[in-house]
């Protein structure tokens, strides 16, 4: 799917602009998707960058420096385009949810405040296609956005986006790993559809009313969501580490294969 949204346009554009503060953009993404590990590998960046240039110009080590903080702001913009699901989004994945809406009969107005449903109701449409699951998912959120946590709003939307990414990565080049699939799987149909649900079952006056545990409705809300927002950035990792070591597996195939006859001229597997 196509990024060239205005939005990300403009991003790309400020990026460029603000060249010399790129060493800092790993760590801006990082903060706004609240991941920990983002944001600790993009404070590294920033550390390195202030330490190379605190150092004076006329030391011994002024060259070393120079060559620091140059390639820390290096790693850090070929980084910001590794993490480009984290800040630039895909064009359609507005227009791919609308349409799952339309087709599922979805209304256009907010769920009422309390809708109870049977105990064996299915709480995501019946199809195998995850991205359609996914997409029903990121539209109950914004019809129920007046009765959602403005944060907890914020966080299902930016997981459904991670997850998007997920799924879009396993459409073009399933992993083969069962115990991955049934985790992405769990994810988007059970686990993430009953937290929202479970939640909107709760009158809005009732919300704010500490359990026998002494937390809240929306407390929990957020924590679960949370730990959902986690799972899925997990996910993410795991998928994209899982393509690199597949790259590398090729890579070694070929050098092995091939390697030893790039100074003996063309060949064409003939032994």
């Amino acid at each position: 799917m196509s990024r060239l949204t205005l939005g990300n346009v403009i991003k790309v554009t400020l990026v460029v602009l603000f060249f010399y503060f790129i060493v800092l953009l790993v760590l801006m993404i990082g903060i706004r998707r609240k991941n920990p590990k983002v944001i600790l590998e993009g404070a590294i960046y920033v550390a390195l960058f202030i330490a190379a240039f605190s150092i004076p110009g006329d030391s011994a080590l002024s060259t070393a420096a120079a060559f620091m903080g140059l390639g820390a702001m290096a790693v850090s913009a070929v980084r910001s385009y590794m993490l480009r699901d984290l800040w630039l989004h895909r064009r359609d994945r507005g227009r791919r949810q609308h349409d799952v809406t339309v087709q599922q009969g979805a209304p256009n107005s907010p769920m009422p405040a309390y809708q109870p449903t049977p105990a064996m109701a299915p709480i995501v449409p019946a199809t195998d296609d995850l991205s359609s699951a996914l997409a029903w998912v990121a539209s109950l959120a914004r019809q129920s956005k007046n009765q959602l946590p403005a944060d907890a709003y914020v966080t299902v939307l930016e997981t459904c986006q991670t997850l998007d990414a997920v799924i879009d990565a396993e459409t073009r080049q399933p992993s083969g790993d069962a115990r991955f699939e049934y985790e992405l799987a769990a994810v988007v149909r059970e686990y993430l559809p009953a937290v929202l649900r479970g939640y909107l079952a709760i009158p809005p006056s009732m919300v704010g009313n500490r359990q026998p545990n002494g937390r809240t409705p929306n407390q929990e809300l957020v924590e679960q969501l949370q730990l959902l927002s986690g799972q899925a950035d997990a996910l993410h990792a795991n998928r994209h580490s899982h393509t690199s070591a597949e790259l590398t597996s090729t890579g070694n195939f070929l050098r092995e294969r091939f390697g030893h006859h790039q100074r003996g001229g063309f060949d064409f597997g003939v032994e």
